[in-house]
């Protein structure tokens, strides 16, 4: 399975209900990932990401870090440092020589982007 089936499979099984998603198992499955990566592509990665940022806060910088910094140069790309930046300061906007998006204005992005997601979509970008 690709990685992007797998982010496809986990956005069908979780949705987008932030206050039914465990943190804990989204933490489980990105400390796994960070672990054992699937070469390819890093969507899944991104995914998790994405959700550890939505349900999280300050306290899970050091993993957001881990995942976006500790893997390898194409997750630190797919991985937003704005999503660490946003909790960094609490999530509000603001601006750091960049301008740093309301976490509300993340959060929407994030479901916007994979509320709809499908690998085979992806197919024909590239």
């Amino acid at each position: 399975m690709t990685n992007e089936q797998r982010a496809e499979k986990l956005v069908q099984e979780l949705g987008f209900d932030f206050d039914q998603i465990s943190k804990d198992y989204i933490i489980s499955l990105l400390e796994d990932e960070i672990s054992n990566f699937h070469e390819g592509s890093s969507e899944y990665v991104r995914l998790l990401c994405g959700y550890l940022y939505c349900l999280g806060n300050i306290s899970d910088i050091p993993l957001l870090k881990k995942a976006k910094y500790g893997i390898n140069f194409d997750v630190g790309c797919m991985v937003d440092s704005e999503w660490i930046d946003s909790l960094e300061n609490g999530g509000v906007e603001v601006d750091l020589g960049y301008i740093v998006r309301s976490r509300d204005e993340i959060i929407r992005d994030i479901v916007n982007y994979y509320k709809d997601f499908k690998a085979s979509d992806l197919d024909d970008e590239y």
